[in-house]
This record gives C-alpha cells, structure tokens and sequence, in this order.
C-alpha cells in the first residue's frame, strides 16, 4: 500500500494525461472548431485559469497539429510503452522531491545517483567508474575535456588561457566523427580551431571508416616536436555513417604513451552488454571515458545520456563540472533510474539482443539475395560491415552495378581514357538512385526505420540501424522480411531504367524539337523540353509560350493511359519548362515513348499558333467583310434605281413590277483565312466544307495495341532474346487486326492485296512458315510488326 496520497494521485494524473494525449480519435466536431482555432497565434493569459483536462485537449491539438489534414501521410509518434510511462514519471517525481527538506534530499538524490552508476557500470562492463548525466549528447564529451585540461595544466584555475598559451592543446577526432563536433567543442572551451586535429581513416589497408593509426602516430610526433600537448582522443565505437569500430586496442597504447586521454562513443558499446562481445568493441572497456545514449537504445524518451569516466581526483571533476554539490543537480538520473529497474537486467540485454537479431537477419538476406544479371553486367545490393558481423548492428548497403568478366577489362580501358567529370556524374547518378531506394523502403516499410546516409568514400548509401531504432518503432523480424521483399521488388525498376537512361538520351538528341536536359540528381528515366521555335525577339514572351507549351505537354501525357509518372520534377532546384519522367521498367519503348512526346508537342504547338493568329485573322475577315457589304449595297441601289429608294414611290413601283434580286452574303473561313462568296450556298442549298484543315500530327511509331495493353509497352525481352510463343501470337494478332476488308467478295479482297503488295505476302509467308519450322522466331516476328505497321 503506497503511504504518500501525493504520489498515488501524481501516478494517477500521469496515466489519465497520457491516455488523453495518445488518444489519436477526434470527433468531427472538434475538428472543425480545430481549423478555425488560432493555435499558432500566441494570446493572451486568462485571468480566470483553465482546468487540467483543457489545458492537455490544448496540448493535444498542438502536438496533431494541421500536418495529418495537410499530407496524406500520418505521422508516427514514438512507441511510448509502460517503460516510457516510468520515464515520464521521473520527470514528475523531480519536481515533487525537490521540495523536500535539505538532509532528506541529499540522502535520496545519493542513493539514486550511487544506485544508477552501479548498475550501469556493472552492464556495461566499466569498472570503478563514476557517472555523469546530461541531456546534450556532446555536453559529457565537453566536461570531460575540462577535466583534462585541469589535470594536464596545473596553474589553469588561477591563470586561466595564458597558460595554454605556452603550450597549445590538441585534440584529435576521427574524420568519421559527428559532422561540427570538433567545431562545437572549439567554441564552448574557448579554443581556436587549430587545436582540433582531423585524423583521417585508412586508404590501403583495413576499413577506410577506421582511424588511421600508423598517421596518428605521425601526428603526434610532429605536435610534440613542435611544442604542442596532445590533449585528448575521440575514438568511435561504431562510426556514426557506417558504424565501423576503430582499433581501440591500439589506440589505447598509443595514449598511454604520449599520456592522452581516450574516450570513446558510438552505438556499438551497446553490445557490452551481450554474453558474448567482439575483442574490438571490448577494448572500450580499457578507455578512460565513455558516452552511453540509452534513450535510444532502450526506447526510452526523456531520459539523459550518460558519461562513464575514470578519475582519481573529485575535485578537479568537480571544478570541470562532472559531479556537483547541488542536490537537485543528481536528480537528473531519476528518470533513468525509474526505467533501469522497470526492465530489469534481463529486459535490457533482450532489447539489445533483439536488435543484433534483427541486423543479423537483415545481413543473410542481403547475402542469399539472388543476383540479377544480364548480358553485360550484372547488378545487385552491395553491402559491408565491420570486419567482424557480430561487434556491429549497423548494415549499410547500396545499389550499383558490376560488370561481368569479359566485359570488365574493356570497361577497365575505357575508363583509363574517361575524365574525371564523367565519373564523377556516374557516381552521382547511383547517388541520385540510392536516395530514391532509401526514400521509397523508409515508406513503404515504416517500421524498419532504415534511412540514407552520406559516406566519404562510398557515397550515398541505405543504413539499417535497429539499435536507434527498433526499440522506439517496435521493428519485428516480420518488418525485416517485408523490407527485403520490398528490395527485390525495386532492384527490377533501378536495373531497367538505369539501362535505358542512355538510350533515352540519345533517341531525344536525335528527335528534332525535343532538347535532352542532363539533370543527375534526377531518380529516373531523364528530362526532356519541347523546344519552341519563334522568330519573337521578346524573351520574357518566349518564355511563357515555352512554360505554356510544355505545361500542357505534361498535362497531355498523364492523360495517357500508361505506367509512366511524368511531372515537373522536383519542388526546389529542378529545371524550369521541362517534363520529368520517372522510373520505368524493362518492357518500355523508348522510341515511341520519345516520338509520341514529339509528335504531341508538335500538335500543341500549332494549336498554340492558331489561336494566337485566330485574332489577327478575324479582324482583317471582319473588315474586308464590312467593305464587300458596302460594296455590295451601293451595287444594289444602282441595280434598283433612283425611284425604287422614294419611300411612297418606290413602295408602289415594287408592287407593279417587284424587283427579284439573289440575295449575296459572305461566309468568313477560319481555316484558309479567306472571305468566300454565299451564292454556292443558296444554290446547293447546303453549307459548304471550305479547305479542308491540315492533319493533326501522330506518332509515327505508335503502335497497334491489344485492348487493355498500355502505351509505351513492348514485348518482354528474356536473357536470349524474345519469347517465341508471345512473339507470333502477338504478329498474328497485329496481322489480323489489319486484314479486315469485307468478305463479300474474296477475289476482289485478294486481288489488290497481291497486285500492290506481292513481295510483302512472299515474306508473310515465309515468316510463316520459318515460325513453326525453325528457331528464328525473333527476327521473323519484327519483320511481321514492320510489315503490319507498313498495311
């Protein structure tokens, strides 16, 4: 039975608030009043005070704000379970036990403090070691370097920066580390950037995410001669990118012999943990400081990072800031203390083990996934990891192609004679194809948490990191299995429109009208404008005839029915007047894609120059219209005469001899432009066609296609070459959709066709006749397309 009602009624309140908060069901009602609420105008204070329950509604609304009604896609909050609950109590119960008198708080917030470091330096195998907890990751890694700088400089406290004036600092990070954290420490120690050092990472041997260790040594020797102190070493326990594991074993010698400092971060130290732990990782052990992110690790939301470092005198940590005499200073470690217990030992190494687990099936799937080849190369995911599978959760793997054996040595030639810019493209073209594989596996398998990284040497890359991930998402093998089903199902549309790239590049260079743009950080088939010939030497009118015509280009594409997705390209940074294609697939025809683009532009084109004529040309109709009519009028009162214009006169003069008179009109033709006489008119008694108006322009490489087949389709290509049973009967198909004459009269069908065409029937015949004798069905089959599309 719990003795302090407040505590009872705080645990209470925490459930029904979170209840509220994770309610995710609104009424239609408080719907519409939330688009009209000004949430994100800030108001005045109420006088009268709220109660609780609006107060948490406020913060509901503000927490779902108008993102879900504005995109289609809802948004994920983090996985808050029972062990998040106990969290977010801590954070509660800080509050309330800092109100306590002065001796009880410094006898609990001791037990708490002393409690958490014993437990974590007992899981994660750190002996003797004392703890820190802070809420920025990179604020433990700054603390420590106070305290080194307190311990190597002996008159810092009481002079301050001239000591390091007489012997210059030096810090040195992996140029694998954390983008700006050599930055960031600089400008909160007051240090000029020349005392950090960038260590740069293998080139010959070993992982080129490794530190380099035999460079280092170079380093520091040359630092030492020229009067510098080595100060620190930041090593990384899985690198942030691709979460390789420096030698920490060697590093270690290394600063006990210049007397360094080694600390060492990286999710990596997580698998300290485990019954079983890779030499590499278990050399952390040795450091004399490391940071543990355990609200990632462990899912677990507002809970601080931790510190681990060895240090022999309190008061220089304290004057460094580590440990603190303020009782309400240790109360940081509350919310973690809370949730240590609530998992218990074995609940945080299974975390931990389930998502090793889930690395390690994500790894064999990679490693069974069949290759997909083709004549000349083949393509396929290419994955690496740390030299051992188990010291590393992380997987990271790309799509790229290779190329087969025979072809590798004349690629290797032509490659010696291309320049630098043209590999530079092509390495950012599988960039460009990357960011679209690791965008389209984040969304269609949110749970997997897999997302894009930037690599130095390999580019941009798809990274699976469960233990930053998995616990907050709740990622489960069956998400692992499905994101690999997702993978084998992209590899087919990466492969087919990175083979066709370049033979669309040179169909649109060579169709007139049509300008290829070369836009790399396109994920897709390319980008071609319609050029728009005029002799206007206004450019800002030029333009938005350019912009026009190719706007409705675009518009009249989607309109077809195919599995293309054309668009204007990306929000920011695309070309302007242009229509992006998409991903395709093996079976597309590029030709047709290409001539049908052309020949539709073409057809807008007119159309844009005929109604930009169309007002010129009625004005000057209507004008040479009102002088014939004038005309006309004066040749009619000369034909009546001067009395039949007398208004009494010629009324009586018409009715003793009426005066017959055709009637003559004029019809105004859009098409030729021309004023044309209405006398054919009354005669025929019909309304006459005028010239007839110029063909509309059609692909000439437009297909016949079966019902249901979409456009740009064509014959599905296998390793050898077509599928012969799918070839003839699509030839048969196409032959009998053009021979439909009326079968009235035989003779007569067949006369023409044999007079006119006999050599074509001659051929038909024997494609015939080779298709069911023999085993060149392919060629034959094209030979049956031309010949239909010629009929």
């Amino acid at each position: 039975k719990m003795v302090d009602p407040t505590l009872a009624e705080m645990g209470k309140n925490l459930n029904e608030a979170m209840k509220m908060l994770e309610d995710n069901q609104r009424k239609a009602e408080e719907e519409n009043e939330k688009k009209y609420a000004r949430k994100d105008i800030p108001g005045p204070l109420q006088g009268s005070g709220q109660d609780m329950v609006s107060i948490l509604q406020l913060v509901q609304n503000l927490m779902h704000g108008e993102e879900e009604e504005e995109t289609s896609q809802s948004y994920r909050l983090q996985n808050v379970g029972e062990q998040g609950h106990m969290a977010l109590l801590g954070h509660s119960l800080a509050a309330y036990i800092s109100v306590l008198d002065r001796d009880r708080l410094r006898k609990l917030t001791t037990r708490i403090l002393s409690d958490t470091t014993l437990w974590l330096c007992r899981l994660f195998r750190y002996e003797n070691g004392s703890a820190y907890y802070h809420e920025d990751d990179r604020e433990g890694l700054l603390k420590i370097c106070r305290l080194v700088i307190h311990t190597r400089y002996d008159d810092y406290t009481i002079e301050g920066f001239n000591v390091l004036c007489s012997k210059q600092p030096v810090i040195y990070i992996s140029s694998a580390a954390r983008t700006g954290l050599g930055q960031a420490l600089c400008n909160q120690l007051g240090l000029p950037l020349s005392c950090m050092c960038r260590v740069p990472c293998n080139t010959m041997f070993g992982s080129q995410h490794q530190m380099d260790v035999a460079l280092l040594d170079r380093v520091i020797k040359e630092d030492v001669e020229s009067g510098k102190l080595p100060l620190l070493l930041v090593a990384n326990a899985g690198t942030p990118g691709a979460g390789h594991t420096d030698k920490l074993g060697r590093l270690k010698e290394l600063c006990e012999q210049y007397n360094m400092w080694l600390h060492v971060e990286g999710v990596n130290l997580a698998t300290l943990a485990l019954g079983y732990v890779s030499s590499s990782v278990l050399a952390a052990t040795k450091c004399d400081s490391m940071t543990l992110t355990l609200g990632s690790w462990l899912g677990l939301p507002a809970v601080p990072a931790v510190t681990l470092y060895r240090h022999e005198d309190p008061s220089l940590s304290l004057a460094a800031g580590l440990t603190s005499s303020q009782p309400v200073e240790k109360l940081r470690a509350l919310p973690l203390w809370l949730s240590l217990q609530y998992l218990g030992h074995d609940g945080i190494v299974e975390r931990i083990k389930h998502a090793s687990q889930l690395s390690q099936r994500l790894l064999e799937n990679l490693k069974n996934l069949d290759f997909i080849k083709t004549s000349v190369q083949k393509i396929y995911i290419f994955f690496f990891k740390v030299e051992d599978e188990l010291s590393s959760p992380v997987v990271v793997f790309k799509f790229f192609q290779e190329y087969s054996n025979r072809d590798q040595t004349s690629h290797a030639a032509q490659a010696s004679t291309i320049q630098h810019p043209i590999i530079s493209n092509e390495r950012h073209i599988y960039d460009t194809f990357n960011q679209w594989l690791g965008e389209q596996l984040a969304q269609l398998v949110p749970a997997s948490g897999v997302d894009v990284v930037e690599l130095e040497d390999e580019g941009t890359c798809v990274r699976f990191s469960p233990l930053m991930t998995s616990a907050v998402l709740g990622t489960e093998i069956q998400d692992i299995d499905q994101l690999v089903d997702c993978l084998k199902m992209k590899i087919p549309v990466l492969t087919s429109t990175l083979q066709l790239r370049e033979e669309f590049e040179q169909e649109v260079r060579r169709t007139v009208g049509l300008l290829y743009i070369e836009d790399l950080g396109w994920p897709g088939l390319g980008v071609v404008r319609y050029n728009y010939h005029s002799d206007e030497k206004n450019d800002d009118k030029q333009e938005k005839e350019l912009e026009k015509i190719n706007t409705e280009l675009l518009k009249k594409l989607n309109e077809l029915e195919s599995d293309l997705t054309f668009s204007l390209g990306p929000e920011f940074g695309g070309q302007k007047n242009c229509v992006y294609i998409g991903m395709v697939t093996e079976d597309l025809d590029v030709s047709e894609l290409v001539e049908t683009i052309a020949a539709t532009g073409r057809e807008i084109e007119e159309n844009s120059r005929l109604l930009e004529n169309m007002t010129e040309v009625v004005r000057k109709g209507i004008q040479e219209a009102q002088l014939q009519l004038q005309k006309a009028n004066e040749e009619r009162l000369l034909e009546e005469g001067l009395l039949r214009q007398i208004p009494v006169v010629g009324s009586v003069l018409n009715w003793f001899s009426p005066f017959q008179a055709s009637p003559k009109g004029r019809t105004f033709n859009l098409t030729a432009g021309s004023l044309e006489s209405t006398e054919s008119t009354y005669v025929s008694k019909a309304q006459g066609t005028g010239t007839t108006p110029p063909p509309t322009p059609t692909s000439s490489l437009a297909k016949q296609r079966l019902p249901g087949q979409k456009a740009f389709k064509r014959s599905l290509r296998s390793s050898d070459g077509f599928s012969e049973t799918s070839s003839i009967s699509h030839c048969d198909d196409l032959e009998k959709m053009d021979q439909r004459p009326p079968a009235l009269f035989p003779s007569q069908e067949q006369g023409p066709l044999e007079t006119e065409k006999p050599e074509e029937q001659k051929e038909v015949a024997q494609t015939n006749t080779e298709d069911t004798h023999s085993d060149r069905s392919p060629p034959d089959c094209a030979k049956g397309e031309e010949q239909a599309s010629e009929r």
